[in-house]
């Protein structure tokens, strides 16, 4: 058969398509114009060769400028993701030659773009299907040519960043794996004359901390040495290569920096001060790694008297920081789009809240003077009070200034303040009330800044300013520091106004029900902030509202207060669409609202209601109809709208209770419903579940047509080899299960048997899994016993051990109640069963610290009597009784009397 005839361009397919390319890159091109363009390089690529075309003129379009060339490139990178292991081998052995010659080519965009291109290719083919590209690599980085070595290394660094594993696996045919024979090269590069190969070379080495091939762990000294030789590079990006190689190491390999850990934490303290900032910031980041590595702390004790001054110097505001623009009165000033960061709602959860709030740091960019506090922050939760000797004379010496000049270190002393106050909050605590006196006045400092950062430092300490709240003197500091928050909220900058609220909101949380008595002058500040806000603080004026709902509950729920609270809410709800993402925050707000008002909410709930349901509707249309036409019409499908209307339904259930049940039977919410539970999304599921659960619990009747469905969908989020990936999914179907038992009774019976046996695989494994599932499951495994115990008692001495060593983990509550019932309930129908588990059915009865139903009670009496009566002779009772620790035996003797 005849060689097929090699592949060339045709003159006009290179000519349009250059054409093209030459428009797409001119900026006189309008945008309809430019969409013009890629309709017509998308109708080339039906064409099987336009890939071959592309790798032409990068590789061979001399005659053509670098721009046009590199955007053929950069189509051909993005073409090959989705089609590389789909085209012909005739062609992409084709693009595979063209690119290889061009590691070496004069020009460094073009190098850099092939290197691009050849990191894609090896990760959609390997290595494997490519055995003339280890050698050309090779070649050029031996051949001693800059261009040759530049183009090798840039491409070899893209593969360590992309794709590491590659250089170090087997490769059939190969004598020794890839990195073997690059590792030595690599390190040689260190000592190149040429900044861009030290840079290259030692950002792929980097790469290869966290996986620690053989090869390098061979070669640890000799990468350390050459660290120690790179360290005062002239280059700063090395020189910054080398601070992250440091942190690299102390976080995942700290054994290898021991021998020279002296050495390394004095480079790191004078890199800190290095004058390039992204350098120092490198650095700086070392010594959080340290101590979150939780290495010997005594290492580190005899440097902090050189370190917290540097940490300290580093935490004022550099004069080119972006926040220094944000200095000016700016709150009438609307926010652009790209002003409001992305927000991300977290679905409702039923257990253990084991989530971190997130909102003590003044987030945004993160820089040196963040980093520089963050270090202070686990430096002081280390080495406690043992820093204020150094720190303290620091920051009284710059509170001290009073002069514009000086304001900055002001503004940085009470930055560290705040950094410190949880790590040496017991030696502060003898002057926190002079502290917390001296932060009060900066709260009107002319310097919108120091505004800002005493609101967030004020917020740090707001546990003990609440704790002080009993007496005379703490009360007026605290009305004082609460007074103060509120005036900054309506201050005239914003970002006074975003520290402020978020500020209140910690202190609400301490404070609950401390607030009452100044609920009103409250409501009218968050009120007046609400009308006065530009769209992005807005946000957090919602959180604050929220947050005081949660934190006065029922306190709200006054006709002064709702008219002050409710109007501007309902106006604003009314004003927008529901295709605005500036519902969300609203959304979760109303949801805190109508959880703390109960059965006061009930004059707001149908609209509410049917707003919620509305949405939900609009979105699943638009989810469908995106399935069907990719190119939008009408509204955009965003599965957060879904997620929080489903969560302040579920407020309105447990706000409402019962009182929901009319709103429920005139709308078509259990439909709606099963479709949630069985979406695609997690986060949809995982509020879906919740809504079931909390509907089960008030008006189970509504949920009775499609109860099997609802039943079995459930099960199945139990029953899944992913659950680790979707727990808080698997926790709320799990709670769902439990409340519809309960009120179901026997109409569960079909799927005991299934949910069972995924309960006992979870209790099976509850190290591996969180908190939440573990008391969810045991609970869940308690009410289906209570209402099916014929079913359950068969099986009870394959779970008896495990499920009690849950139970006795949940805290006192009627869900614990509901759990005892059912195990009571099975002692019953097989005592037997229980018999080798009986030490751990004590332990879990002693775990009460009290059970307040007296029937319950009586039952669990008779248990533990039924099983003295059956075991005294013998002697297996007492053996069991002198088995359990002295505590629960002592417990269960004068509760119980055995």
């Amino acid at each position: 058969m005849a060689a097929t005839a090699p592949w060339h361009p045709k003159e006009e397919g290179f000519a349009a398509i250059c054409g093209l390319l030459e428009q797409q890159i001119s900026h006189s091109a309008s945008s309809a114009d430019k969409s013009q363009i890629w309709q017509q390089l998308q109708h080339y690529s039906q064409f099987p060769d336009f890939n071959n075309y592309l790798a032409f003129i990068l590789t061979r379009a001399e005659g053509k400028s670098v721009e046009v060339r590199q955007a053929a490139g950069l189509l051909l990178k993005n073409n090959l993701k989705n089609a590389y292991t789909s085209m012909a081998p005739a062609y992409q052995q084709y693009i595979k030659l063209e690119l290889l010659p061009c590691l070496g080519v004069a020009d460094r965009h073009i190098r850099s773009t092939v290197g691009t291109i050849i990191s894609v290719v090896v990760q959609l083919g390997g290595i494997l299907g490519w055995p003339e590209l280890l050698q050309a690599l090779v070649s050029c980085l031996d051949s001693n040519d800059l261009n040759h070595m530049e183009g090798a290394m840039d491409t070899l660094s893209k593969i360590c960043e992309d794709i590491p594993q590659v250089l170090d696996s087997d490769v059939p045919g190969l004598p020794e794996r890839p990195i073997n024979v690059f590792l030595p090269r690599l390190l040689k590069f260190f000592q190149s004359p040429h900044a861009s190969l030290r840079k290259l070379s030692l950002g792929s080495v980097n790469q290869y901390i966290m996986l620690l091939p053989a090869a390098l762990h061979a070669s640890m000294d000799q990468y350390l040495q050459g660290l120690f030789i790179l360290a005062n590079d002239p280059s700063s990006e090395v020189r910054k290569l080398v601070s992250a190689a440091f942190v690299q190491l102390i976080e995942v390999r700290p054994a290898f920096l021991e021998p020279h850990l002296r050495n390394v934490i004095e480079y790191m303290l004078q890199v800190n001060n290095d004058t390039e900032e992204e350098v120092a910031l490198e650095a700086c980041e070392f010594w959080s790694a340290y101590c979150e590595a939780q290495l010997p702390s005594e290492n580190l004790r005899e440097f902090l008297p050189r370190l917290i001054p540097i940490l300290l110097s580093n935490m004022v505001y550099s004069d080119d920081d972006e926040s220094l623009a944000d200095a000016e009165e700016d709150g009438s000033v609307p926010d652009r789009d790209q002003d409001i960061k992305p927000r991300f709602h977290s679905s409702r959860l039923h257990g253990s809240e084991n989530g971190e709030d997130d909102d003590d740091n003044i987030v945004g960019i993160w820089n040196l003077r963040k980093c520089s506090a963050a270090a202070l922050d686990i430096l002081s939760n280390v080495f406690g009070d043992e820093i204020l000797p150094t720190l303290m004379p620091f920051v009284q010496a710059k509170l001290a200034t009073s002069d514009d000049e000086t304001w900055k270190g002001r503004e940085a002393a009470v930055l560290a303040l705040g950094a410190i106050a949880e790590g040496c909050i017991s030696g502060l605590y003898p002057h926190l009330n002079e502290i917390v006196a001296f932060l009060i006045p900066l709260l009107d400092d002319k310097f919108p800044l120091i505004r800002s950062i005493s609101c967030w430092t004020l917020s740090r300490f707001s546990k003990f300013i609440v704790q002080s709240a009993g007496h005379q003197k703490g009360y007026e500091q605290f009305d004082k520091v609460l007074v103060g928050l509120l005036r900054r909220i309506l201050d005239n900058n914003k970002r006074v106004q975003e520290a402020a609220c978020s500020a209140f909101a910690t202190l609400e949380e301490e404070a609950a029900e401390e607030l009452a008595p100044r609920l009103e002058m409250i409501l009218q500040h968050l009120m007046c902030a609400f009308g006065k806000y530009q769209r992005r603080n807005l946000r957090i004026v919602y959180d604050a509202i929220g947050t005081l709902a949660d934190a006065v509950g029922g306190e709200l729920n006054q006709p002064t207060y709702l008219e002050i609270l409710m109007p501007p809410l309902i106006a604003k709800w009314q004003q927008l669409s529901n295709s605005d993402k500036d519902l969300f925050p609203l959304l979760e707000c109303f949801t805190s609202i109508s959880q703390a008002l109960g059965a006061g909410f009930s004059q707001f709930a149908e609209p509410v209601f049917q707003r919620c349901i509305s949405i939900i509707q609009s979105q699943q249309l638009a989810k469908v109809q995106a399935k069907v036409n990719p190119v939008p019409s009408g509204v955009l499908y965003d599965k957060e709208f879904i997620v929080c209307s489903l969560d302040l339904l579920s407020g309105l259930a447990e706000g409402l209770g019962s009182g929901i049940e009319s709103l429920v039977s005139q709308s078509n919410l259990r439909d709606l419903l099963l479709q949630c539970c069985t979406d695609e999304a997690s986060d949809v599921r995982q509020s879906g579940f919740a809504l079931l659960g909390d509907l089960a619990r008030v008006c189970p009747v509504h949920l009775q047509p499609r109860l099997p469905e609802f039943l079995d969908i459930a099960a199945k989020q139990l029953n899944t080899p992913k659950l680790q990936e979707t727990v808080s999914v698997a926790n709320n179907a799990c709670w769902a299960i439990g409340e519809l038992a309960v009120k179901v009774r026997q109409e569960i019976s079909p799927i005991v048997m299934t949910v069972i046996s995924c309960l006992v695989q979870i209790l099976q494994h509850a190290e591996e899994l969180n908190k939440s599932l573990i008391e969810n499951s045991a609970i869940t495994l308690g009410r289906i016993a209570w209402v099916c115990p014929e079913l359950v008692a068969p099986h009870m001495e394959h779970f008896m051990q495990r499920w009690c060593i849950a139970l006795s983990m949940i805290r006192d509550d009627i869900e614990k109640e509901d759990a005892f019932r059912g195990l009571c309930a099975l002692v019953r129908t097989n005592p037997s069963g229980a018999l080798n588990s009986l030490i751990y059915l004590c332990n879990a009865i002693a775990s009460w610290h009290e059970i307040k139903s007296e029937g319950l009670h009586n039952e669990v009496h008779q248990v533990l009597h039924g099983y003295k009566q059956m075991l005294v002779n013998g002697g297996a009772w007492d053996q069991c009784m002198s088995a359990l620790e002295p505590p629960v035996r002592e417990k269960l003797s004068k509760i119980y009397q055995v």
